[in-house]
């Protein structure tokens, strides 16, 4: 019998961290899964050890900071965090650090969400910081890592987000319009990243980057 595995989860409170989590709290395969938050989750489950932490002092967690495969979903806004440092921080900052304690822990498994567009010489704010995230994340030389690039993510959040529920109703009818070259500009749901970053979990291939078209090829095959 296989040996059942330790998941380890960052940004389990938004969109697609969430829904995460309650995947791998249902899938045979996982016996524990460990979420580092700085809020609690509000809910308990036998499977979940949670661990209320400053995020930007992961590595004081280093201890507990084990298992078998790491899922980052960390991931803010600019209206939540207008302060481009403070922004910089979390969302290049914080999966950085949990890359290098995967590689120093033994973890080898490091699977990450970044975004469609993601350029560290992009003239584009966003765009350079996950280029940034994606290269420090790649220099650790993890064995089995994975990088997310999805276009806009679609699903219901907890905080309301007016323009973008307006976006995805827009989106709805435009993915049916994107033909060739436009494909990779179809939303995606957090569903399909979430099936998709499992599979990869438990179906190792060769290419790191995986883009918004791939996770839609890789989500339709399960």
């Amino acid at each position: 019998m296989q040996k059942k595995k330790t998941a380890l989860i960052l940004g389990a409170t938004g969109l697609t961290g969430s829904t995460l989590l309650q995947e791998l709290l249902v899938d045979d395969r996982y016996a524990k899964v460990k979420v580092f938050t700085r809020r609690s989750l509000g809910f308990t489950h036998p499977k979940l050890v949670e661990y209320k932490v400053d995020l930007f002092r992961l590595t004081e967690e280093k201890e507990n900071f084990t298992g078998d495969e790491v899922f980052c979903c960390i991931g803010s806004t600019k209206k939540k965090t207008p302060n481009d440092e403070v922004y910089e921080k979390v969302d290049v900052g914080i999966p950085s650090v949990a890359a290098k304690l995967s590689k120093e822990n033994g973890i080898d498994t490091f699977i990450v969400i970044s975004a469609l567009g993601a350029d560290a010489k992009s003239r584009f704010f966003y765009n350079q910081m996950k280029g940034k995230m994606e290269a420090h994340v790649l220099q650790q030389k993890i064995e089995h890592t994975y990088i997310l690039r999805p276009s806009l993510i679609s699903g219901k959040r907890k905080e309301k987000r007016v323009f973008e529920s307006l976006w995805n109703q827009l989106m709805k009818v435009a993915n049916g319009l994107m033909m060739g070259p436009l494909k990779k500009f179809r939303s995606i749901s957090a569903q399909s990243i979430v099936k998709t970053m499992i599979v990869l979990a438990n179906s190792p291939q060769n290419e790191p980057i995986i883009e918004s078209e791939e996770i839609h090829r890789i989500w339709n095959k399960t």
